[in-house]
């Protein structure tokens, strides 16, 4: 048994949720886990069972925003690490993440234990270098890391996503629309815009599914509410900006299904055990970022030219990846989902 763990995820807030098995393994066999986050993906560790405690940094090297990067600002996490006196600590990435330079600032802060995996040649850096199939789904890729550490599961735990129960309670009424459960939420923004669905195609499928009888929910952060309006129009029930993660994931609970892109809210509706409708589009593999381990059906042209180029804007004119959806496809994959 292992006393305090650090485990380090430093991107987005889907990403965080990710590493649910991950921080469970760790969490059975430690006192205590501190989890590292970027400021993106905090809130969303403090949804995952197992996380004692949460520390947020603005990482140089992983963020898609970097800030530049400060002496002053690396010597105080160092200094910080160093006060907490880990045993050990995990650092999760992506395959396209270098988890070598916070080891570095790891191994001066006096960790005598560090984990990762890690392609490229760590010398002294890590004390266990983990190399991985890179087609694995992203959960099970990190929790291979968590065994290759000496941690695993408890017995019982299936190594889905989960998040912390219970969850904040949702007002069944708003402005006199009806909340309660068995609605479909439609969250139209991405936090790539490579990955989302065009906006009036999103404000068609809302319509379509009212159309069919659904109640139709449109979510999206307080930087989307004009997003969400246009897309709710007079059919759809608009929450932009009114929920916050936890919030969130309450909302996903209650629904039937949720349609939405590769971006968090697709992870957290994983995470509660909600049926995906999943907007994907290519420029990642499906197979390591789909929705993971709850009925899902995938639309997009996964062969699109935009293939695995890992692209923040659509390189291809009119977005054929996802374009190519109709609403009524949409539509389609709701009612398989819900009738199963």
């Amino acid at each position: 048994m292992s006393g305090t763990v650090l485990v380090a995820r430093l991107d987005n807030a889907g990403d965080v949720l990710l590493q649910g098995p991950l921080v469970r393994a760790v969490a059975a066999g430690a006192d205590r886990v501190v989890l590292l986050a970027g400021p993106a993906g905090a809130a969303a560790g403090e949804l995952l069972p197992g996380v004692d405690e949460i520390w947020t940094w603005r990482c140089p090297w992983i963020l898609g925003d970097p800030p530049p990067v400060d002496a002053d600002d690396v010597a105080a996490l160092a200094d910080r690490v160093r006060a907490l006196a880990p045993d050990e600590a995990l650092i999760s990435t992506s395959f396209h993440q270098s988890p070598l330079p916070l080891a570095l600032v790891l191994r001066t802060a006096g960790v005598p234990r560090i984990s990762a995996i890690s392609v490229d040649y760590p010398g002294s850096l890590l004390d266990v270098r983990h190399q991985v199939d890179d087609g694995l789904p992203e959960p099970e890729r990190a929790l291979s890391l968590a065994r290759a550490a000496g941690f695993d599961l408890p017995p019982g735990d299936d190594g889905r996503l989960a998040v912390r129960r219970p969850l904040p309670p949702v007002a069944h009424e708003h402005a006199g629309h009806d909340l309660s459960p068995g609605y479909v939420v439609l969250h139209p923004g991405a936090s790539v815009p490579a990955r989302a669905w065009p906006p009036d195609r999103c404000a068609e499928a809302v319509a379509a599914l009212a159309d069919e009888g659904h109640r139709v929910l449109v979510t999206g952060g307080p930087e989307e509410r004009e997003l969400t309006a246009l897309v709710a129009g007079d059919r759809g029930i608009d929450l932009g900006g009114r929920t916050g993660l936890a919030e969130m994931a309450a909302l996903l609970d209650g629904a039937a299904a949720v349609v939405v892109g590769n971006t968090g809210p697709a992870h957290l509706a994983a995470a509660v055990g909600t049926p995906v409708v999943s907007l994907f589009s290519p420029v990642v593999p499906a197979a390591r970022w789909a929705p993971y381990g709850v009925p899902s059906v995938l639309l997009g042209d996964q062969d699109a030219p935009c293939r695995n180029t890992r692209a923040r804007e659509c390189p291809v004119p009119g977005h054929p990846c996802l374009t190519s959806v109709s609403p009524a496809d949409v539509v389609a994959a709701v009612e398989k989902l819900v009738s199963a």
